[in-house]
């Protein structure tokens, strides 16, 4: 579905006004708010195949309708939201569940809506219709050798459709674990671990990166072979300069502190990228931002300081994607809430008074240092957000003009009101 100019032009057109008065609040911060506006605009949230229908929980799944029914129409679906936000330029294809059957094709649609493809996903915590050997005790670490050579050649599979679209990662996440004390032995489950993400490294293109992904529990919950950051640091070393870690916000036990294992991993340049999404209890894929907005806003300001300190670029050094499922909401709505939510704690972030944060800590001067990163966190950035989605020619409001133009019942028209999308 095209989005036609003339709805956002109109919906901009009546909404001018208002938005020019609340961006006169900056006519004092010109210099800071022509600077933000411009990162806010380079800055690009990949839009994960998988997460354009509805999710489900283990005991059901209600489909919303209108969901996309093959690729083609999920590049679609991401079009319609890089059309309202200007930011969601990229998809993020999850292999098998959405192979090209003409790459070039699909090559060619996705950049009729201005879109790129971002790091491929393979899928060895699911049994597909058409494979031999299962994963039901793991795939990478498996004590049969055949089903490990099974998961790296899908791997490798997953590399070369990539290729054939311009992707530039692999992310690999594993749900290879032990569900009972005894089950696994620990060692010999990362030493295979290891070696088959050693094959799958070594058919990396030249300029490719692979980002191993961790998690601490589900589906496995005595042990996840791949189960927290340091784990995937030690893989991500061991392969070498093309691993990384990625670092899915809901992948952590309660509490954890994450704005510290980020600053870490950027310290030893193996942070690889972000699945972002929110949390109250574990792994819950909610909407992000709209449970700890403090968080994020704190991760970001780990993420700025250690990029600018390792002179990284804020848009392409590392990749950003979104991972949630949505469960009660319009996953399209719910996709644009949460670009914003990143957008904002992004801004804010770049707010922060960096050379003032420096001087509090080093004189332990705790309250200032606390004063610096409320201060920023409490601005309403939201006009800033709005005017760079204004100047590339994106919605003043992206959620509001969805809703107006009814655009669920326009995508149930067009596919059905039992349409559920492929994949999970």
């Amino acid at each position: 579905m095209q989005l036609d100019t003339n709805s956002i032009d109109n919906h901009n057109q009546s909404r001018l006004n208002a938005h020019k008065n609340k961006l006169s609040y900056w006519a004092d911060e010109v210099e800071k708010a022509e600077a933000t506006i411009q990162k806010l605009i380079d800055f690009q949230i990949a839009i994960p195949s998988w997460a354009l229908g509805t999710g489900g929980t283990r005991f059901g799944r209600f489909a919303g309708g209108g969901e996309p029914r093959n690729l083609e129409e999920k590049i679609a679906d991401v079009g319609l939201l890089h059309a309202l936000n200007r930011s969601s330029g990229a998809i993020s294809l999850h292999i098998p569940w959405d192979i090209p059957t003409d790459p070039k094709a699909i090559q060619e649609l996705a950049g009729q809506y201005g879109l790129a493809f971002d790091a491929v996903n393979s899928n060895t915590f699911q049994d597909q219709s058409d494979q031999s050997l299962s994963y039901k005790f793991g795939s990478l670490q498996h004590t049969d050798a055949a089903v490990r050579q099974q998961a790296i050649d899908h791997n490798i599979e997953v590399i070369r459709h990539g290729e054939a679209l311009g992707s530039k990662a692999l992310t690999v996440w594993l749900s290879d674990g032990s569900s009972f004390p005894g089950q696994l032995n620990f060692r010999k489950a990362f030493q295979r671990t290891l070696d088959s993400l050693g094959e799958i490294y070594a058919a990396l293109p030249s300029d490719w990166k692979m980002f191993v992904e961790y998690k601490a529990f589900e589906p496995n919950f005595y042990s996840m072979t791949v189960g927290d950051w340091g784990s995937s640091f030690l893989y991500a070393s061991k392969l070498g300069p093309k691993a990384y870690t990625l670092v899915d916000l809901g992948h952590h036990l309660p509490n954890a502190n994450i704005e510290q294992i980020v600053a870490i991993l950027l310290n030893e340049g193996k942070l690889g990228g972000f699945h972002f999404n929110d949390s109250k209890y574990g792994d819950d894929d909610l909407t992000a931002g709209s449970i700890k907005p403090y968080q994020l806003f704190l991760i970001f300001n780990e993420l700025i300081e250690g990029m600018d300190a390792r002179g990284m670029n804020h848009a392409s050094s590392l990749g950003w994607m979104i991972d949630a499922s949505h469960n009660v909401k319009d996953p399209l709505e719910d996709l644009l809430q949460s670009v914003e939510a990143i957008q904002l704690a992004y801004a804010q972030a770049l707010l922060v008074d960096r050379v003032a944060l420096e001087e509090a800590r080093e004189a332990n001067d705790v309250a200032q240092a606390q004063e610096i990163l409320q201060d920023a966190f409490r601005t309403d950035v939201r006009p800033l957000v709005a005017e760079a989605r204004l100047r590339v020619g994106g919605a003043l409001q992206p959620l509001a003009l969805y809703r107006s133009l009814n655009m669920r019942q326009q995508l149930i028209g067009e596919r059905g009101a039992k349409a559920v999308a492929t994949g999970l």
